[in-house]
Formats: C-alpha cells, structure tokens, sequence
C-alpha cells in the first residue's frame, strides 16, 4: 500500500531546506484499482483511435480530429476534473496528471485533448460563477462544445499582460464589444467557445470573458503550418466588435492577469505529466528496433552504446515520473487540508497548485527537456531510418519540441521558479535565509567529515543530496545578498540557480521513490530502479557543478569567489560509481522485456 504520512508538514519549494522522508510522498506504484482502469481506458482509446489515424490527423482531417475529441467526451476523457453534478467524472488531481501522462503518447491530439480540458475548461470551472457552471461545463465535459483559449497575441508573447485586445461597454450596458487579434490558439478551428482576454479601457490588467463562437465578430486566418503538433488546429482569431454579455465577464474586472497565471500554473504541472507517454512510446518503439536491427551480424541492442542510449532514456522518464506524481499528491494534499478548513472547493483546488507552483515550473522545465533528449537519441537509435517520414521517430521528434516553448517558455519557467523561491524567502514563508548563513559560516570553517555507513541503501546518495542542497543555498544566498533587488536583472545567474534546484528535485524525488519500493519489495526486486538513483544523484551532482561554477563567476572575485568554489567542489563531490555497468544491468532489463519497465500501464 502506497501511504502517504505527515502531509500537513510539506510546502512548496520546501524541498531545498526540508529532509523528506520516503513515506511522506506518493509514487505511481501507489495508483488505485479505479485510477489504474482509467489511464488503461485512455490507453485502450489511444490505441484505436489515435494512432491508426496518426498520418490523417497530421494531414488536417479536421472532420476525424472533431470525431476523435467527441468520441474522448463520450468516454469520460474530456471531464476528469469536472464535478459530478456538472457532467465530469469528479475525479483527483494526480488522476488528471495521470491521463495527461497516457495521452502524451497520442502526439497533436495531445495539444486538442490538454488545451480543452486545461486552459479551456478549467478558467471557468475555478473562476466561473454558479450560472456560468451550469451553462457551460457539462458541454464542455461530455465534448458537445469544444474550448480554445484566446490569450497570446502577435506583441506580447512571455509578456502576456501587455496585450492590446479591448473590450468596450456598450452605451447600454447589457453587453461588451471586445475588438484584438489573438494567435496561435489552440482548437480554434473548431472550437464553440473561447477564453478571451483583454483590456477594459485604461485597465493595467485583462480581464477575462467567456465568448462563444455564435456571438458573432469572429473571423479566423487559415491554418498555421506548424514544425509539429500539426494535427492540433492553431490559427490567428480575430474579434471585431464581438458582442459578449455582461453576465460573460470571467471572475472580477482586472483579475484576468491572476487568472492566466494559475491556469498556466496547472498547466505547466499536466505538462510536466504529459511527456511521460510520449517517452515511453518512444522508448518502446527504439528498444524493438534495436533488436531487428542487424549490423555486424547481431542486433545493435547488443552494443554498449546502444544500451547507454536506452538506459539513459529510461532514467529520465523514471525521474520525471517520480517527480510529476509526488508533487501532483502535494497539490491534491494541500487542497483537501484547505476543504477541511472550511475553503470554498474552486478556491481551494486553486490555492492547492498556487503553493506548488515553484514545482510546477520545475516539472514544465525538467519534462519538456527530458522528452526533448529522448526523441532525439530515439531518431539516433534508428539512425539513417530515424529520418524517415515512414518511421515513428520523425513525428515524434517535430512534435516534441513545443513543450519548451508553450506554458511559457523553459527561460521564463526557469527565471520564475527562481523569483518564487526568493520571494517566499523574504517575506517569510519559507525559511530559507537561515539555512544559507548556516552554509556561508561553513565555507569558513574546518570541514568535519563524517563516517557514512555504507551497508545502508542510499547513505550515500542521500549524503551527496544533501550537500548538494548546500551548494544551491550557498549560491542563491550569496547571489540576493549581492544584487539585492536588482537580482531579476540577471537573467543567466537566476537560470543558474534554477538548474541547480531542478536537479535537487529531480534527485530526492527519484531516491525517495526508489526508497519506497524497496521497503514495498525489497532490493532483490528493485535492482534497476536503484540503478536510476545512483546514476542519476551522480549527474545531479555534474549539472550542478557546473552551473555552480558558471554562477559563482558573475557573484564574486578575488578570495570570495576561491572560498566559493572550494566550497563547491566540496559541496558537489561524489565517489565514482561505474555507470557503464549500472546502464548495461539497466539496458539489458528493458530489451529484455522490450518496453519501459517500470510504469503501470
């Protein structure tokens, strides 16, 4: 039994100063019965109706894309989320990362199913009113109308509250006429409803407004041509004095910007979620090859630098998986610790992923890059046939590169997560400043080494953890009290010190899962799994070194900047492990089995 205990003591981003213990988070070996039959139906769904129509979909048959999304409504898929009483199936928060992670394996209609049931459903169901509810989510559920959401426009891209769209109240007052031009809308082409968002008269911030196609003013450009996701309806709309009822206003006049920022939140995490499928599919596709591939008269899955491509792609979807469902249960811990207390369920269930949501961003940065490396060494495992329009990797490669991209960009995401940390830090909700003068007093002092039991799974690792902790306190903590306010200003040293806490999350989550399991099954049945952990704090502790060194360059000089890389090359040090033969147990386990190994599905 997969339990979860001391949930009321975890926060957000208390991950760099707090010593988790493995029964404290979720793992997916922890899924339900009913959780585990949802993601095989979705998985089932994919199957037959998805990827048998792959090329038709990316050739712009939008009649069997809309067929597709309302067939997915029919089966539940399009309500997870949605209450019960509204047409949805009620379901929790890690169950809707879980289905996002299945139909990550479904390529454009990926980006139709997240923008619907994401950004285009949930505005209105934490924002809406009662009647606004009840008018719209039990067609959006069940896939009778299909959502859009009309945010980026040609000017404003990373900096979405500098649009230009407005919206004018008419002399009347029963209605406003909302004039802009939006891009790269996702389901525009046959969406019945979007969310718009734009300017009331001198406002500083949007507000939103649920508009409906029928209201008239709505023209469109033809489709993009798109590097990938091209099965996915993207196109420039345009407004025109569209007439939207007053009663359309989303949540208060103004509170546009709050509410694009807590829906990217929620979407950065389901993104995080929603490479996992494709990973997998990707490694599948890649081990099988590699067993018919002959070359030298035996298959290249014999190869060590085949195995080494393998084992590392496997790692990195095993981390990203570890990390997406531990924070999704925080998200959907914290949310029932604030229904208990008496908070409105649409406001709790915001409040849940706004206190995450430095993990959020690291789940949106740390996934889309680990589906980036594995397409590519995918392609690379086919070689010359990975260049092919007729083989798997092709459309996988152009459909992955996206992900760095929408939910905001990795460098904004990076920056953020950064900002958040240091912005809870001063004003007290996190403790963080203590911690970093306890690191700097330490650069001073005489190191104390301490003996490590070794006999202990994970001593070391967790050793190496910690100190790696130190390393990122010690330079976030040198680098705010150097710039002070101006620290926004630098840009490379903030996506420094994100790099360094990505790594740190990536690495407890994968240790603390692989703890977990071994207390469940013991070493004997978790040899690979504990593989991924040693190897992966390892490359942790590399990364992390690395952009260390990079940051301290631009912090400090003279003997200041010599006492902070001694203090780092302590803080990073490793003994050497020999991860060729870690990879190769690895490798050897998933051409074995001639799948990824690990997940439930």
């Amino acid at each position: 039994m997969n339990t979860v205990t001391n949930k009321k003591a975890i926060k957000g981003g208390e991950f760099l100063i707090r010593e988790t213990e493995a029964n404290e988070i979720f793992t997916p070996e922890g899924f339900s019965e009913e959780q585990v039959m949802m993601a095989q139906a979705t998985k089932d769904f994919i199957d037959t109706e998805i990827t048998p129509n792959a090329k038709k979909i990316d050739g712009h048959d939008w009649e069997l894309v809309e067929k597709i999304f309302h067939k997915a409504g029919d089966l539940g898929l399009l309500g997870i989320s949605v209450p019960e009483e509204l047409g949805g199936l009620g379901m929790s928060f890690n169950t809707s990362m879980l289905i996002a992670d299945v139909f990550g394996e479904a390529g454009s209609f990926s980006t139709t199913y997240g923008a619907h049931t994401g950004i285009g459903t949930l505005p209105i169901m934490y924002y809406g009113t009662t009647e606004q509810k009840e008018k719209y989510l039990p067609k959006l559920a069940t896939g009778e109308w299909a959502a859009a959401y009309a945010l980026t426009e040609p000017d404003a891209g990373s900096d979405a509250n500098s649009g230009k769209t407005k919206a004018v109240l008419s002399e009347d007052g029963t209605h406003y006429l909302v004039t802009g031009q939006k891009m790269w809308i996702s389901n525009a082409g046959f969406a019945d409803l979007f969310i718009v968002f734009a300017k009331i008269g001198d406002d500083k911030n949007h507000t939103a407004f649920i508009v409906e196609n029928s209201f008239g003013g709505i023209t469109m450009n033809e489709e993009e041509e798109k590097l990938g996701i091209k099965g996915s309806s993207t196109r420039q709309v345009f407004f025109t004095d569209c007439k939207v009822p007053v009663e359309n206003m989303l949540s208060e006049r103004g509170n546009g910007f709050k509410i694009a920022v807590n829906i990217l939140n929620i979407g950065r995490a389901k993104l995080g979620a929603g490479v996992l499928g494709g990973c997998r599919a990707v490694i599948n596709h890649a081990v099988k090859y590699s067993k018919e591939r002959k070359q030298f008269k035996q298959p290249i899955a014999n190869f060590g630098a085949i195995k080494q491509k393998l084992a590392q792609m496997t790692t990195k979807t095993y981390v990203i998986e570890s990390m997406c469902y531990r924070a999704g249960q925080n998200i959907e811990d914290h949310t029932e610790e604030l229904l208990v207390g008496g908070m409105d369920e649409a406001k709790a269930k915001l409040k849940g992923v706004e206190q995450f949501a430095i993990e959020c961003a690291i789940l949106k940065v740390f996934g889309s890059e680990v589906l980036d490396f594995v397409v590519d060494e995918g392609v690379q495992v086919y070689g010359g046939m990975g260049f092919s329009a007729e083989a798997p990797m092709e459309r996988a490669y152009r459909d992955a590169r996206i992900s760095r991209i929408y939910e905001g960009t990795n460098e904004i995401n990076r920056m953020l997560l950064v900002g958040m940390m240091i912005k809870r830090a001063m004003k007290g909700e996190l403790d963080i400043v203590s911690p970093a003068m306890d690191v700097a007093k330490e650069l001073t002092s005489v190191p104390s080494f301490e003996t490590i039991d070794t006999s202990i799974l994970f001593n070391v690792e967790k050793d190496i953890l910690k100190r790696l902790k130190k390393a990122a306190l010690m330079v976030a903590g040198r680098a705010v009290q150097v710039f002070e306010a101006k620290i926004n200003d630098q840009q490379e040293i903030l996506m420094n010190i994100a790099d360094m806490l990505i790594q740190i999350y990536a690495a407890e989550s994968t240790i603390l899962r692989t703890e977990k399991m071994v207390e469940d099954k013991r070493e004997e049945a978790c040899k690979e799994q504990i593989n991924i952990a040693k190897v992966f704090i390892r490359e942790a502790a590399e990364v992390i070194a690395t952009s260390g060194r990079e940051a301290i360059g631009g912090i400090a000089t003279g003997d200041e900047q010599r006492v902070m890389l001694m203090g780092l090359k302590r803080f990073t040090k490793y003994d050497l492990e020999n991860v060729h033969v870690l990879r190769r147990e690895l490798a050897d386990t998933i051409i074995e089995k001639e799948s990824y190994p690990f997940f439930v599905v």
